[in-house]
């Protein structure tokens, strides 16, 4: 056996103990530790009595929060990194977005490509695996397809030569995108000829289907719900309004002509730019377990001012907002998360417990993936982040280990 291999059995063996701080679990902030062997969280009780171990290593949290790393579902780029333009470099900047992600408590995301011609699909899908997280960056999940197979009344910052129609149904989206081995969600148009064959043998491969850029009603939306969508494209922007005689997508939110079993989750931006803080209040109260925040955030997050790439379409930042060239249409967020939990508990005046799971728990539960991401039940993946009661973030682990801090904080505590 190399030194290599008996290092890692050594660190596979080595008991952590977090102690001192809040922990975010069953819907409640609970003053316990977090015991973490094997980058799991693990029940301590069975070590103690099957074991009669003690930690090896113990690491005082200083009372902060602990709650699961958040995961972002909707992120097209950021730090000057654009997914969907900068093909020959894309795996170089998942990478520096992934890495980027720590300090905003992101342990887990869905890299999201705009509308883009196919050869753009075919070129940068294959290189954005699902990648485990670590020192390196965030975990990436999967792609996040959206579009082509939109409404061109609602493409928002989508170029409109690129959008398709579901010509020969999967056959067309398959030529469209090549392998989708590496796709995790696609944003598509429910009203589009076709789309309630698509939408079921995307759900039945076990990709979650997202509704969006779409001119859609509400029957449209049911129906896309009964062959498997179980999400909304960032709630109220790119969508027909809420209409009393009609309510469109929105109306996906209290609608009873959908399965029981059938939750379904809608993403919001709260970035205090794309949703008024009323229409994030009347989505909470209306529908709370399936509110998922996401960034949508494009390149320009982290950069300063001025023109910057979004796919195939220049765009404009003015006044800390994010705009199509030359024009007052919004295209994408430079809010992180971080900062879209804050706002979103300041506008809905929700409790810290629900800010934090409609950033880590819902998403998880949405992609089905809630067994080892966005909780800290025993047996999850040990992805978790160290906050203040200002939900600033303290630090970051993935896989308990340490791989974000922020400056300030005592490295020896953590």
């Amino acid at each position: 056996m190399s030194s290599s291999t008996v290092a890692l059995a050594d660190a596979d063996k080595k008991l952590t103990q977090f102690r001192n701080c809040r922990v975010l679990r069953n819907h409640r902030l609970v003053e316990d530790d977090v015991w973490v062997r094997g980058g799991k969280i693990i029940d301590p009780e069975k070590v103690f009595f099957d074991e009669k171990r003690q930690a090896d290593v113990q690491i005082d949290c200083g009372g902060s929060i602990v709650a699961p790393g958040f995961i972002d579902l909707q992120i097209n780029g950021g730090y000057g990194v654009d997914f969907s333009f900068d093909v020959e470099t894309v795996q170089e900047g998942v990478l520096t977005v992934a890495k980027g992600l720590l300090a905003h408590g992101v342990t887990s995301f869905c890299p999201t490509l705009v509308t883009s011609p196919p050869e753009t699909y075919h070129a940068v899908l294959p290189r954005i695996p699902r990648t485990a997280g670590g020192q390196h960056g965030a975990t990436v999940l999967g792609c996040h397809v959206e579009g082509p197979f939109i409404n061109t009344d609602k493409k928002g910052a989508h170029p409109p030569e690129c959008i398709k129609e579901f010509e020969q149904g999967m056959t067309t989206v398959r030529e469209v995108y090549g392998s989708m081995d590496n796709v995790q969600i696609i944003t598509l148009a429910p009203e589009k000829a076709g789309a309630a064959e698509v939408i079921q043998e995307l759900s039945n491969n076990g990709i979650t289907v997202s509704v969006g850029h779409s001119m859609a009603n509400l029957s449209d939306g049911e129906n896309a719900v009964h062959h498997g969508a179980r999400l909304i494209t960032h709630l109220f922007n790119a969508m027909l309004p809420f209409h009393h005689r009609d309510p469109g997508l929105v109306g996906l939110l209290t609608t009873d002509n959908i399965p029981r079993d059938a939750l379904v989750y809608f993403g919001i931006i709260s970035d205090g730019v794309h949703t008024h803080p009323a229409a994030l209040r009347i989505a909470y109260k209306t529908h709370p377990s399936g509110l998922i925040l996401v960034t949508d955030a494009i390149s320009a997050m982290g950069l300063a001012e001025g023109r910057h790439r979004i796919g195939q379409m220049e765009i404009e930042i003015r006044s800390g907002r994010a705009y199509v060239a030359g024009t007052n249409t919004l295209c994408g967020s430079i809010a992180p998360m971080d900062e879209c939990i804050r706002f979103f508990k300041k506008a809905s005046n929700c409790s810290i417990e629900y800010a934090l799971e409609a950033a880590s728990l819902h998403p998880a539960r949405c992609i089905g993936i809630e067994k080892r991401k966005g909780t800290l039940d025993y047996g999850a993946d040990a992805d978790f982040v160290l906050l203040n009661d200002e939900l600033s973030v303290q630090s970051t682990f993935i896989a308990g280990e340490c791989v974000y801090r922020a400056n300030g904080v005592d490295s020896n505590a953590l």
